[in-house]
């Protein structure tokens, strides 16, 4: 039946899959092939989907992809990848053996993962492999397991957003800051953004959030709760910390947050940090850098990189969404159709404009 419903639907489609295609380097919006669902696997209309930096990272470090040993990513130049995946979409057909768990019609987003032979074959990056196409197109194959049925009057926007801001959840849920410890977020784009909220939900106070531009500084108190804010072309955050912990007579350490990826930053951090500072590596590190050990170890940091969001912190920072917990919207600045993608990945590679822009590939862009 579920076949039967998909072919229907297919039939009903009076021109192929309009996507933003990556191939041979290129970035292109054009026509390619729809994807067609697995078993298993359920059929979205896209409706809204995020641009994410790593979105960026992927087109300009292919190297990365075209050697992973996981199999998770693949950049093959002779092959379309449709990227993108931050999203959520609308059920319009299922592959053989779906349940009845996600009928036509449900609104349904994923952690931006598709599963092979349904986990037994490992698993695929969705907007990263040619076998996993994301979400920067009209149509978009998620796999049942993952999926999840979005109730309630929550934006489809708002869901986008999610697995920005688990990532944000995930560093400061293995930071586990504790009373009398100053977190300091670096860097006040969405995924430094998503720190702060989740830093902001678990009451923690004060927290610092330092970023060269004074709009993202801004957006990080009136959005989502920061308290202190620091430019770092006027001084070190760190004497802006000392400073802090005096005012409020704490005398933990420093509960560093890296969320921007620039070279050289991590090390700066380490020259400059207290003894016992810890630091989250949060920035997505895609080219290779150099590191002061013998600096870090005399000052006996603590530095974390990668290995989320796990799945408790991307489905409960949905469950949050859902409920009206956790509002991401203040993190974005525009919304636009698949024609403006290519440029707005651009601005995302230059660090400009808003955090977060928001694309509706099946057009309603307000």
């Amino acid at each position: 039946m579920y076949v039967r419903i998909f072919e229907i639907i297919s039939r009903r489609r009076v021109r192929p899959l309009r996507a933003v295609v990556l191939r041979s380097g290129e970035l292109t919006v054009r026509e390619t092939a729809d994807p067609i669902p697995g078993p298993n696997d359920l059929l979205l209309k896209t409706l809204s989907t995020a641009i994410c930096a790593s979105d960026v990272h992927f087109m300009d470090c292919p190297e990365l992809a075209i050697d992973d040993p996981t199999g998770r990513s693949l950049y093959d130049a002779d092959r379309d990848i449709v990227m993108g995946h931050e999203f959520v979409g609308e059920v319009i057909g299922h592959g053989p053996g779906c349940g009845d768990a996600f009928p036509i019609g449900s609104r349904v987003t994923s952690m931006p993962i598709r599963l092979v032979d349904g986990g037994s074959g490992g698993l695929r990056i969705i907007g990263q492999h040619p076998e996993a196409q994301g979400s920067f197109g009209e149509l978009l194959v998620v796999s049942e397991a993952t999926a999840r049925v979005v109730d309630g009057s929550v934006s489809s926007d708002a869901i986008a957003l999610v697995d920005a801001f688990a990532v944000g959840e995930y560093y400061v849920r293995v930071a586990d800051v504790q009373p009398g410890e100053i977190p300091i977020v670096v860097g006040a784009g969405a995924i430094g953004l998503s720190a702060v909220a989740a830093l902001s939900a678990r009451g923690i106070e004060p927290i610092i959030v330092s970023d060269y531009k004074a709009d993202r500084r801004e957006l990080a108190r009136s959005g989502f709760g920061a308290h202190v804010l620091h430019d770092p072309a006027e001084g070190s955050v760190f004497d802006l910390f000392r400073d802090v912990r005096r005012q409020h007579h704490m005398s933990g350490t420093a509960v560093v947050f890296e969320c921007v990826g620039a070279p050289g930053l991590i090390n700066s951090l380490v020259k400059e940090a207290e003894f016992y500072t810890r630091i989250y590596c949060a920035g997505g590190w895609y080219t290779g850098d150099t590191l002061d050990i013998t600096e870090a170890t005399r000052q006996g940091l603590t530095l974390r990189f990668g290995g989320g969001p796990m799945p408790e912190d991307w489905y409960g920072v949905l469950d949050a969404v859902v409920d009206g917990r956790l509002d991401p919207m203040p993190s974005v600045g525009r919304i636009i159709g698949l024609d403006d993608v290519p440029d707005a990945l651009d601005e995302a590679r230059r660090s400009d404009g808003p955090p977060r822009i928001v694309v509706h590939p099946n057009g309603d862009v307000g």
